[in-house]
């Protein structure tokens, strides 16, 4: 098995490379849908947070109002950080289900967009960066997002930076191409993946 983190600025083009991968046969653990699950109604990672932050934090149909808790901790390090303690191990637990559950000569893609920010690349046997220029960034965030110039700048503060992200990098694909370039590229190293892969399963070494 080799476990690849994945990971790349907002309006990169990681979603897509993502989805290539899986077309290849990689298999995903989405760190943002597991976070959602992990708090979903009538979980405990539901009930604890609502224990931490009160019963306001919830919609009216018994489900996490996101909005409203987004604003309460993203306010306060010291909030964001209770939240985080939450729901980081229960993640964390489940990725790791799900991981090993994987045939032993998978590649398991793990897609963590803030993988860079929390410090999680020793996490995984290697790391995959899709890169973009902060302007095509921008570009992407205004003109297929429908966000505003500013608001697309802040979201892209916020992040860890590019020169942060590559530091970690094994592998980038740089994605500041058209959809057929990418895809080719993908190919390139999806061949390359499945290589260490089989090296990894056969006992041998996965550099």
């Amino acid at each position: 098995m080799l476990t690849v983190g994945l990971t790349g600025g907002i309006g990169a083009g990681k979603s897509e490379v993502s989805r290539l991968l899986v077309e290849h046969g990689a298999v995903l653990i989405d760190a943002d849908r597991i976070a959602r699950e992990v708090v979903a109604p009538g979980t405990p990672g539901l009930a604890a947070v609502t224990d931490a932050f009160g019963p306001e934090i919830l919609a009216e149909d018994g489900s996490l109002d996101r909005p409203r808790l987004g604003a309460l901790v993203f306010a306060d390090p010291e909030k964001l950080a209770l939240l985080n303690s939450i729901v980081h191990p229960l993640v964390g637990a489940r990725s790791r289900e799900l991981e090993s559950a994987a045939h032993p000569g998978s590649v398991v893609l793990h897609d963590v967009p803030l993988l860079a920010e929390n410090g999680l690349a020793p996490l995984y046997d290697l790391v995959i960066v899709v890169d973009a220029s902060p302007e095509t960034q921008l570009d992407r965030l205004v003109r297929l997002r429908g966000m505003t110039e500013d608001d697309a700048r802040a979201r892209m503060a916020a992040q860890a930076s590019r020169e942060q992200r590559l530091e970690i990098a094994d592998i980038v694909i740089d994605n500041d191409v058209p959809l057929a370039a990418l895809k080719e590229r993908v190919d390139r190293v999806w061949e390359e993946l499945t290589a260490r892969a089989a090296r990894s399963h056969e006992g041998g070494s996965t550099e």
